[in-house]
């Protein structure tokens, strides 16, 4: 009789080996679709850009966009106002020092000019008078002078005779005394009026000088105000090219308004705006090469401005001997501004990566080509081609330089 076997319940060994088996198929499902997503971007290797890490010269240069301006412009101001005549000059034309650009006519000029010479007439003939009044005056003096001293000789002579009829007794005492006091009186007298002639010779030299220096006065005067009438006629104060000239005939000029300029064109300067960024390296004295139909031309900075307007801030440029030939003013060249020594370093090919790492890591391509790595790097001056690696490379290694934006967060990129 056959006896019925019962199955056992409970796991089997079997059943062990499949559940462990599928556990390990998930987890190596979770690392290929999910976690190796987070790590890990395919990229065609077409579609990127791989340079190579070279040890060479670093130029420490950036390149500057500059405008050519005259060396120097000479403003034009009215140094004495009138009414526009004659335009003798016209915009754009060459001139010279002392052309006549401009003539105005000021009739209040005109008249003061009538006044001072009139004035200047009156005061003439008043110095003249008075000094021939004190001519007359000083003869009159020496004429009293002349006298007395004769008056002096006959009373010492009336007194030395009757000093000696007194002595006879031949005459009172009060004769003789008033003979004495007549001739001392008279002493007297002619010693008064000759400190009065001193007296009088040092008024009259010291009234006549004043009169002098007020007349020498009136003639300054009188040649400053036909200077200003000189002025009516605007002239250039130095060669060069007439750029603007605004006014109309039959305008009114104020006195010291500007009215044109004058562009000096013996030479030019170059300016430039610089990103802020640059400011601390930009030092007067710094050399620039500007290149024009193949040839070199060398340019010094001049001066750097202070302000910063919109994150730039402007620099002049002049020419250290030799300039381009046919410049024009307003003409627009890229210059190459040197901020430092040339210097040996490992030169890094400049890329689009920079915009999403800021130069502190990069992606290193494998030796087998097939994939690159995230690796830290350090990066120092740089120019228009290249970066200055600091740390982190080595001469050869190749790295993708070409924009990040659709790698993320990925640690590795493996080509397809």
């Amino acid at each position: 009789m056959d006896v019925k076997i019962e199955k056992k319940k409970g796991l089997k060994k079997k059943h062990i080996f499949w559940a462990v088996g599928g556990i390990l198929f998930l987890t190596l499902l979770y690392y290929a679709f999910f976690a190796g997503s987070q790590s890990t971007y395919r990229a065609e290797k077409n579609k990127v850009t791989i340079s190579t890490v070279e040890k060479g010269i670093f130029h420490d240069y950036i390149t500057i966009n500059g405008s050519v301006q005259p060396i120097s412009t000479v403003y034009l101001d009215a140094r004495e106002g009138g009414r526009v005549e004659e335009k003798v000059a016209e915009e754009g034309q060459m001139v010279k020092t002392g052309d006549i650009l401009l003539r105005l006519s000021n009739t209040d000029l005109s008249l003061s000019i009538l006044n001072s010479e009139a004035q200047l007439a009156e005061k003439s003939n008043f110095l003249r008078n008075t000094m021939v009044t004190m001519e007359q005056e000083k003869l009159q003096i020496k004429r009293e002078l002349l006298n007395l001293e004769f008056d002096i000789k006959r009373k010492k002579r009336a007194w030395e005779q009757n000093k000696e009829l007194f002595a006879e007794g031949l005459i009172s005492k009060e004769e003789f005394l008033k003979a004495q006091e007549d001739f001392e009186f008279a002493q007297r007298s002619y010693e008064l009026y000759v400190e009065r002639q001193k007296n009088d010779s040092i008024y009259r030299n010291i009234q006549i000088s004043q009169m002098e220096d007020n007349l020498r006065n009136m003639e300054l005067n009188l040649k400053l105000v036909r200077e200003n009438e000189e002025y009516l006629n605007v002239k250039s104060p130095v060669d060069g090219q007439l750029t603007m000239l605004d006014v109309e005939l039959g305008q009114s000029v104020p006195k010291g308004g500007r009215i044109g300029q004058v562009h000096v064109l013996t030479s030019y300067k170059v300016v430039a705006e610089i990103d802020e960024h640059y400011i601390d390296k930009v030092k007067t004295g710094l050399n620039a090469i500007l290149e024009r139909q193949g040839q070199e031309f060398e340019l010094t900075v001049r001066k750097i401005f202070p302000d910063v307007k919109n994150g730039r801030f402007t620099i002049e440029l002049v020419f250290s001997n030799q300039m381009p030939e046919n410049m024009r003013t307003g003409q627009t060249y890229y210059s190459r501004l040197q901020l430092g020594n040339p210097k040996e370093s490992l030169l890094l090919p400049k890329g689009s990566f920079f915009q999403k790492t800021g130069g502190q890591w990069i992606y290193v391509v494998s030796t087998d080509g097939q994939s690159a790595e995230k690796r830290s790097i350090k990066i120092g001056n740089q120019n228009p081609q290249f970066y200055e690696v600091l740390e982190g490379l080595n001469p050869g290694d190749q790295v993708i330089t070409s924009s990040y934006e659709n790698f993320g967060e990925s640690e590795r990129i493996v080509f397809k």
